[in-house]
């Protein structure tokens, strides 16, 4: 593997070219007091070897990744949900959506994914993070 995480982190694989994505990334970071989460576009290098390391088809998961240093990976609502367990209170209360079949999570999480870009619009490049913020993000 060309990139390492340290062992408390986990690192969210997110589409760059995305407006959703890209609020959504916005709004973890400012809610990650633990600071537990790390970054990578799906589009880079590190998205790339993931998808393949894992044998992931992106014709069938267009979507958010959620990968841990055990060397697990989840994807679509599950990978949301466990994101948000991490934000803390009230955050952590969507939670309770685990008690819903992924079947049918994943139902509502495709119909957007597949809709977010008429919906919220399209990037021509991937988000290039402030120097703050530079730490965050793998590329």
């Amino acid at each position: 593997m060309s990139f390492t995480i340290p062992k408390h982190k986990k690192l969210i694989l997110f589409d760059g070219v995305c407006n959703l994505c890209n609020s959504s990334v916005q709004y973890v970071i400012k809610h990650d007091k633990k600071d537990i989460f790390m970054f990578a576009a799906l589009q880079n290098d590190i998205g790339q070897e993931l998808i393949k390391r894992f044998n992931i088809d992106t014709e069938k998961t267009d979507s958010i990744l959620l990968y841990t240093p055990d060397n697990s990976i989840v994807s679509k609502s599950t990978a949301a949900l466990k994101v948000a367990q991490h934000l803390g209170f009230p955050q952590s209360l969507m939670s309770v959506f685990f008690i819903i079949p992924p079947f049918i999570r994943n139902w509502v999480y495709d119909y957007i994914a597949k809709n977010r870009y008429k919906w919220y619009g399209k990037k021509d490049a991937c988000m290039i993070p402030t120097p703050e913020l530079k730490r965050k993000f793998l590329d």
